[in-house]
C-alpha cells in the first residue's frame, strides 16, 4: 500500500503565467521509480482540513529527474498556493507513482501513437511523448493539442524543442479555440467532426497503434467516437480524465427510520496493509467514507472517480459503483472498484486493498 513521502523542491520554473512545473527531489528515489504517464497524489492541510490533489508527472522516464506540472485553478487552494506561495527548499508529501496511462514499450517497435492533450491535460502526455520517442527509435507521435489560445500553451517552447531533436517522428497541431490560426480547421474545439476531418487531411488514422486521450470529460468523449468511427478499438484507445464535475447520488429507496435502520447497515470486511478490520457502515456511505470514519487509513485523491488512487477488490458480496473514470474494463470485470464511488448493496461485503 502506498503510503505519503517527503519531497524536496528543487526546481521551480513557469511555463506559462498560471502554471509551474515543480523538480522534485524524494527521500527515497526508488519509491518514484515511475512510468510515464503516471501521476503523484499530494497532501496539504489548509487551516486545519487534509486537502489531496493529484498531479501528472511531466518528465520524461529517461530524463533522470521527477517533475510535475501544476495550473492554477479558479479557486483551487492546493494550485493557488503551488504557483504563489510555494518556494525552492520546501518539503512536500506525495503518494508513490499512480496510474495506468501508458502502454509497454519495446526499443524494437515500429509504432505510430497519436495524443489528444486539452489545456494541463498536457502534462502526462509530454512524458509519453519524451519516454516513448527516447526508448522506441523507430516509432512516431502525434500530438494534437488544444488550447483556448497561444498564451495558454504549456510547455510550448519545449514541445517545439522536441520536434527538432526528433525530426521527422513528432508532429504537433495546435488547435486554439479563440486565436485565429492560417488554416481553419486549426480554429476553435477538438470535436468529434474536427478529428474526422484532421483524419481526412493530416494525421494516418489507419495506421495509429495506440490514442492517449487527456482533457476534459466532453472533449474526451468526441475524440474516442471519432476514433472508434475510424477503426480504433477500445484497447488502442488510453484516457486520462484530469476533471470532473462529482456526479449526483443514484436515487436510492426511501425506507422508515424504523424498519430501515439495520437493513440499511452493512457488515465490511477491509484488508488495508496486511491487516482486516471489520466495521459497520450505513449502505449510503461509501467503502473509502466508511473505512475512514472507523480510523483507517484508506488511500484516496480526487473522491470523484477520476484517478485510481482508491482502488480496492471486491472479494465478497456486492458493491454500486456510481462513477468510473480511471478503471478499465478488464479491472472491473476482475472485481476492482473505485471505493470512493462504491456503496455497498448486499448486508456484507469484503473488500482488499492490497490485491
Amino acid at each position: 500500500m502506498a503510503r505519503f513521502h517527503d519531497l524536496k523542491v528543487t526546481d521551480i520554473h513557469r511555463t506559462i503565467r498560471d502554471a509551474v512545473v515543480l523538480t522534485l527531489e524524494p527521500d527515497d528515489p526508488a519509491a518514484f521509480d515511475f512510468t510515464q504517464g503516471q501521476y503523484l497524489t499530494f497532501r496539504r492541510d489548509f487551516d486545519g482540513e487534509e486537502l489531496r490533489r493529484s498531479y501528472s508527472i511531466c518528465s520524461g522516464k529517461t530524463e533522470g529527474r521527477l517533475q510535475v506540472g501544476i495550473k492554477r485553478v479558479e479557486g483551487g487552494a492546493f494550485s493557488t498556493w503551488a504557483n504563489e506561495e510555494l518556494a525552492v527548499g520546501d518539503t512536500l508529501q506525495a503518494m508513490e507513482p499512480m496510474g495506468g496511462f501508458f502502454t509497454p514499450l519495446d526499443p524494437a517497435n515500429e509504432n505510430n501513437y497519436l495524443g489528444f492533450a486539452g489545456g494541463s491535460g498536457i502534462t502526462p502526455v509530454l512524458s509519453l511523448i519524451k519516454t516513448t520517442l527516447a526508448v522506441e527509435p523507430k516509432s512516431t507521435f502525434t500530438l494534437v493539442y488544444a488550447n483556448k489560445g497561444v498564451a495558454t500553451i504549456m510547455f510550448r517552447e519545449e514541445l517545439e524543442d522536441l520536434k527538432n531533436q526528433y525530426l521527422g517522428r513528432l508532429s504537433v497541431i495546435h488547435v486554439l479555440e479563440q486565436d485565429a490560426q492560417e488554416i481553419d480547421l486549426f480554429t476553435g474545439m477538438v470535436t468529434e467532426e474536427k478529428c474526422a476531418q484532421l483524419f481526412r487531411t493530416w494525421i494516418d488514422i489507419q495506421h495509429i497503434d495506440t490514442a492517449f486521450i487527456c482533457g476534459p470529460e466532453p472533449m474526451m468523449l468526441g475524440i474516442a467516437k471519432a476514433l472508434r468511427d475510424h477503426g480504433l478499438d477500445d484497447a488502442q484507445i488510453k484516457f486520462e480524465l484530469f476533471a470532473s464535475a462529482q456526479p449526483g447520488r443514484l436515487k436510492r429507496k426511501v425506507v422508515s427510520k424504523e424498519a430501515g435502520k439495520k437493513a440499511n447497515q452493512a457488515e465490511i470486511a477491509i484488508t488495508l496493509d496486511g491487516s482486516t478490520q471489520t466495521i459497520t457502515a450505513a449502505k449510503d456511505m461509501t467503502v473509502l467514507d466508511a473505512a475512514r470514519e472507523n480510523a483507517m487509513d484508506a488511500p484516496y485523491a480526487c473522491k470523484a472517480g477520476v484517478c485510481s488512487t482508491c482502488r480496492c477488490r471486491v472479494i465478497e458480496g456486492e458493491v454500486e459503483m456510481v462513477a468510473n473514470h480511471a478503471l478499465e474494463d478488464y479491472e472491473v470485470e476482475k472485481g476492482y472498484v473505485l471505493s470512493c464511488q462504491s456503496f455497498p448493496v448486499t448486508d456484507r461485503v469484503v473488500v482488499d486493498y492490497d490485491q
